[in-house]
């Protein structure tokens, strides 16, 4: 919007305050920022608008929302009157979500809660002084590229765990990109631990009260690994059932969507048979197996599931915990059971695995050096690879609302009349 003619050179900031409580607080750390006091004047949000029709809009706004009975329509009113690069913060005494986010939408910076402090008072107007002084990106019409990767285990114990919270590691320590770690065990969960972290309770939240996920939530509820990288996982008493419809997990994978730009979900066997519509936009799928006659049968059923279930997705078959002069089955046998080639070969190496627990770090991240370490970034490549593969093949997320999950979830199991494992297999046992 074009804002009217102004008189005078734009401010570097301007305050309007309904309070003179708010007014001592940001008064003294205006001055500390090189700011004039007298531009911190007593008046709310409607002051603000009837001063600006007038004169120049400063660099950086602070306007109180507390007496204006309609705040969202007042801020467009407010809109009329700004230069565009304006930066606005808003202070108000309503501790509300959805107005925080339709503040936010609306294009102000920041809404700070009276009664004011003056470390969040500081804290944001620098933020807003960074924001300023930043130059805008171009938007380009094009949509952010999410990749969403989920990790199953064939197997208890086959190391699935392992896998998913070493490709968060490298997706966020060494691709420098930022990484939701979803953590699907509720109850007994590896996630947190590998990386040397309390679970928290922000996943068990989740599940309770779908209805408080957004944004901020996640904001909040995840636990961070390292500047990339958040964690949502859960260690849920064992005597209390899993009771949710999967509803709370859809909305997870959606925010993370927004939020992130990977997402590396830990997907044990029986939430992927309990909630099939978790692989709606997932895609890719790193199927964890070992070289067993029981892998190899769960393999096969498994796959025929995905090709049923989630035939978008791009399927990566590694091999976790390889020793060649141990393995119930040869790799040759193994590929002929299950009809089609591993993409990757992880050998095992226990000392590896001791490290990365005594370190508290993830196997990757504790073993850089070791071949299996080599083995998982190669996998970390394959995923990025395949994922390219997915975008036109994927479905749209308009079309999530039309699953019937009480349906889906009721679908019967075609991987259950999947072919055995062949007479190949059982004669290398």
């Amino acid at each position: 919007m074009n804002a009217p003619w102004k008189a005078g050179a734009r401010d570097p900031f301007a305050a309007y305050l309904c309070d003179d409580a708010s007014l001592d607080v940001l008064r003294p750390i205006a001055m500390e920022l090189g700011w004039q006091p007298e531009k911190c004047g007593k008046g709310g949000l409607r002051s603000a608008v009837q001063s600006l029709s007038i004169a120049a809009s400063p660099n950086i706004l602070m306007v109180d929302l507390s007496e204006s009975g309609d705040p969202l329509n007042d801020i467009n009113a407010l809109a009329e009157v700004c230069e565009p690069g304006t930066v606005v913060l808003a202070v108000g005494q309503v501790n509300d979500v959805r107005l925080y986010r339709d503040l936010i939408s609306s294009g102000i910076h920041d809404y700070l809660l009276k009664p004011l402090s003056p470390a969040a008072v500081r804290d944001a107007l620098i933020e807003a002084q960074t924001a300023f002084s930043t130059p805008k990106v171009v938007d380009t019409g094009g949509e952010k590229r999410h990749v969403s990767t989920a990790v199953v285990g064939t197997r208890g114990g086959v190391g699935a765990s392992t896998i998913a919270t070493s490709l968060a590691w490298l997706f966020s320590a060494e691709d420098k990109l930022s990484t939701a770690l979803l953590d699907l065990d509720i109850h007994f969960g590896t996630g947190a631990l590998s990386l040397d972290l309390e679970p928290g309770r922000g996943l068990t939240d989740a599940i309770e009260n779908p209805s408080r996920i957004d944004g901020l939530f996640i904001e909040r509820a995840m636990i961070r690994a390292n500047d990339n990288l958040a964690l949502l996982s859960a260690e849920a008493p064992i005597h209390t059932p899993l009771l949710t419809d999967g509803g709370a997990f859809l909305q997870l994978e959606e925010e993370f969507r927004s939020a992130f730009d990977m997402t590396v979900i830990d997907l044990p066997r029986s939430m992927l048979v309990n909630f099939p519509m978790l692989l709606a936009d997932v895609n890719v799928v790193v199927l964890a197996t070992e070289m067993t006659l029981a892998s190899a049968r769960d393999s096969i059923r498994l796959l025929s599931w995905l090709k049923s279930n989630a035939p978008h997705a791009q399927v990566i078959v590694a091999a976790n915990k390889v020793q060649a002069a141990f393995s119930e089955i040869t790799r040759a046998d193994f590929e002929a059971s299950i009809e089609r080639k591993l993409n990757l070969s992880i050998p095992y190496d226990i000392k590896a695995s001791s490290n990365a627990a005594k370190l508290g770090q993830t196997f990757v991240h504790a073993n850089r050096a070791s071949k299996a370490g080599t083995a998982m970034r190669e996998l970390a490549q394959l995923v990025v690879g395949a994922s390219e593969n997915t975008d036109k093949a994927a479905p749209k997320k308009a079309l999530l609302s039309k699953f019937d999950f009480k349906t889906m979830l009721g679908k019967k199991d075609k991987a259950d009349a999947a072919p055995k494992p062949k007479a190949k297999a059982k004669a290398g046992r």
